[in-house]
């Protein structure tokens, strides 16, 4: 079977995790880790699985650019500027796991086919990605006016890439919440839980409709827009019945992690890499196809 040939920058947390998702891919080739670290354990978990593995940042990259077709990046949003502009003039695809959002937004539930022609997609945030499914499976029932949501993580899942993207986190995730998940207003809060033993990656979502009624239709396109996330990320699930109250409707979802590199309640970065994985994934079977 054919594939494209990828890499990844950032050997921190999302993107350790990220390779082993990368391995599971029909149409992906996992190619090289780059990072800044030669000591990282990132760079070398991908060393000793026998990827190529650079420590000199995307410079390093550039000079093996040939070993990749698509480029995940998760390193930070002032660092991806840069790397996109170098990686867009070198022809490839680039998928943007950090917030800085100069790509269009990719939600795989609710947009997956939407920008494959684009150079460069970007995967919102965890956040975005655990509850912008949520907003849009109201939206296609009953406009939304208002959707606010709240992502509580587990403070040890959260690197300091996560730390040093907390303002973008909610700049970014906000506007996705009203371009894909078609609210006219949103707001995007995250909380970084210290407790111990630490926390499953929880998030609310509040929203408030222009009207009242079509409650057994919006709860039916909720529950089915969770299945539809649950095809790529096993763990995501309701936290009880969503609750409707006149025009105010509250969701409740958590997110269990594979445990593919950090422990099962690290959900965030699970949804995170699962998602752009499977863009990605979906991205080079058209290409592959494309070129038939």
């Amino acid at each position: 079977m054919n594939r494209l040939k990828v890499g990844i920058i950032g050997s921190g947390n999302i993107g350790t995790d990220l390779m082993y998702k990368i391995e599971r891919c029909d149409f992906l080739e996992m190619k090289v880790m780059v990072g800044i670290d030669s000591k990282s354990e990132g760079l070398e978990r991908a060393k000793s699985r026998g990827y190529e593995t650079i420590d000199t940042g995307i410079n390093g990259l550039m000079e093996k650019i040939d070993l990749v077709d698509i480029v995940f990046d998760a390193t930070t949003a002032y660092a991806h500027r840069l790397h996109s502009e170098k990686l867009i003039a070198a022809g490839k695809k680039v998928i943007d796991l950090t917030p800085a959002a100069i790509g269009p937004f990719a939600v795989p539930s609710v947009n997956l086919t939407e920008h494959f022609e684009a150079s460069n997609v970007n995967m919102v945030t965890c956040g975005g990605q655990a509850t912008i499914p949520l907003v849009h499976a109201i939206n296609r029932i009953i406009d939304v006016e208002y959707a606010e949501i709240i992502a509580t993580v587990a403070s040890k899942s959260a690197g300091p890439g996560t730390r040093a993207n907390i303002d973008e986190f909610t700049r970014t995730t906000s506007k996705a919440i009203e371009q894909v998940g078609g609210a006219k207003k949103g707001k995007a809060i995250i909380i970084l839980n210290p407790a111990e033993p630490p926390v499953i990656m929880r998030d609310t979502v509040h929203v408030l409709v222009t009207e009242e009624g079509h409650e057994e239709s919006i709860i039916s396109s909720i529950k089915s827009m969770v299945e539809d996330v649950q095809k790529y990320v096993p763990g995501y699930r309701l936290r009880g019945e969503p609750q409707i109250d006149g025009k105010k409707i509250s969701v409740f979802v958590e997110v269990e992690g594979a445990g593919d590199f950090f422990p099962p309640y690290s959900g965030n970065l699970d949804i995170m890499t699962a998602a752009a994985a499977k863009v990605a994934n979906e991205l080079a079977k058209h290409l592959l196809t494309s070129k038939v």
